[in-house]
């Protein structure tokens, strides 16, 4: 038996445990879920390494992302030469699996996003010293067998409704580390949402790698999508405000963009990723849509609601692309028009089509393509923000301010708002726009909304 195959020490059972999320919004709501439940274990939270747990709850989308994960297990040692039990879960966990353990000796648990409502066992496991292991992808939903929603500490929340992706653009790992798109039940989202609610949360945002290609059917054994789900969310009493995301072009269906105009509660805020502006360069992605059916949509999504803010993802020098198909994506960045939007360089990632198409840009390409296109996108985020300058807007007061008795909120755009006030986290205030930086706003309170 060689040292990697080797069983490790025992250790003590964790009575504390950290989890710290990278990535997207649907990391932040597993993380959420695990500290949930290991506090339903009756393990409480705890500061960095001084938890007897630490857990990385990892992101595969970037390149370098496996050497990111190690960098970070190697700064979880103490002064004393102790270490916490080290868990490391989410996409780096499921596309690495065991060959984490092997690589890096300290790591005691690994274990997939769609595995960790087994986090216990696997904590058990590791404190015999055996191998603690777990990437599978059961058909069995990891809802079920997660706790119910308690009071959360702030007054919004996410929500999951549905996990995996059957899109396969070929740059992406997403297919292969979440499995294919599996919806939650219709009562088991309202389940949770009833709960998030009586647990003081005023707004929540329904999650999913391609949230809006939920189906399910409703208490009356109808069939249901996104919009129907979002009238009936809107229904409950107590939920102020729905946001979701994220979108792909192909499921925004007319019911979906029929309930932007319908639902006063689903706020008007869009994130539709499009990627690139040119067609060809589309097809290469199997993005399944093309510039102009995009710009189609959202020309039938601001008919419906013209106050809209978009939002989108873009990336740059996907392999093959021109100077001039790169110019398609500025020009379809001014026909749009974004209030935010996320922007990156191509980043290969081992297993996909993409990373083995020839045609691979240069870094520095890539660097002043990215250059142009993020310049330009700011500039649209300052000008949207300068728009609201002068504009009464009611916010949700979400956190504190860096001032004293200064709060943050979100506009219905989701754009932050700092303001000085004596009103508690998750009020709803009235408030007057007084001025605009390029990633907040200022405002002054005017009234408070009637409970």
């Amino acid at each position: 038996m060689n040292r990697s195959e080797a069983q490790k020490p025992a250790r003590a059972t964790p009575a504390t445990f950290h989890v710290k999320s990278f990535g997207c919004q649907m990391n932040v709501y597993d993380g959420e879920r695990m500290a949930e439940m290991l506090g339903a274990q009756g393990m409480t939270a705890a500061e960095g390494n001084e938890a007897d747990l630490v857990i990385l709850n990892t992101c595969h989308i970037r390149e370098k992302a496996v050497d990111k994960v190690y960098s970070d297990i190697g700064r979880l040692g103490r002064e004393d030469g102790t270490r916490p039990m080290i868990a490391v879960a989410g996409c780096v966990a499921q596309a690495e699996g065991s060959e984490i353990s092997r690589r890096a000796r300290s790591v005691d648990i690994v274990v997939g996003p769609q595995a960790y409502h087994r986090l216990p066992d696997l904590i058990e496991k590791a404190g015999r010293g055996e191998e603690a292991v777990d990437t599978d992808m059961p058909l069995a939903s990891k809802f079920g067998a997660l706790p119910k929603r308690t009071r959360q500490a702030r007054p919004t929340a996410f929500l999951t409704i549905m996990e995996g992706c059957d899109k396969f653009c070929t740059y992406c790992v997403v297919p292969y580390t979440r499995g294919a798109e599996i919806s939650r039940s219709w009562s088991a989202i309202l389940d949770e949402a009833k709960a998030l609610v009586d647990g003081g949360v005023r707004e929540i945002t329904l999650l999913g790698q391609n949230v809006n290609a939920w189906t399910g059917a409703d208490a009356a054994g109808r069939n249901q999508g996104m919009g129907g789900l979002v009238r009936a969310l809107a229904d409950m009493t107590g939920l102020e405000r729905i946001r979701y995301t994220t979108s792909h072009p192909n499921d925004m269906s007319d019911d979906l963009i029929a309930a932007h105009g319908e639902v006063d509660k689903l706020m008007p805020f869009l994130h539709l990723p499009v990627q690139s502006g040119n067609d060809r360069i589309l097809k290469a992605m199997n993005r399944s849509h093309s510039a102009d059916s995009y710009l189609r949509i959202i020309e039938r999504v601001r008919a419906v609601r013209p106050d809209i803010a978009l939002s989108g993802d873009f990336i740059v020098g996907f392999p093959g692309e021109t100077d001039a198909e790169f110019e398609d994506t500025l020009k379809i960045v001014e026909q749009v028009g974004y209030a935010q939007c996320y922007s990156f360089k191509y980043s290969p990632r081992p297993g996909t089509p993409a990373a083995d198409m020839e045609g691979q840009i240069a870094p520095e390409v890539m660097d002043e393509r990215l250059a142009r296109l993020q310049a330009l996108l700011n500039r649209q985020q300052a000008d949207f923000n300068a728009a609201t300058v002068g504009r009464r807007t009611q916010i949700l007061l979400e956190r504190k301010g860096r001032h004293p008795g200064q709060l943050i909120g979100k506009t219905p755009w989701l754009q932050s708002v700092h303001v000085v006030t004596d009103l508690n986290i998750g009020d709803m205030v009235e408030v007057d726009i007084i001025s605009a930086g390029p990633n907040s706003l200022a405002g002054e309170t005017v009234r408070r909304k009637a409970a």
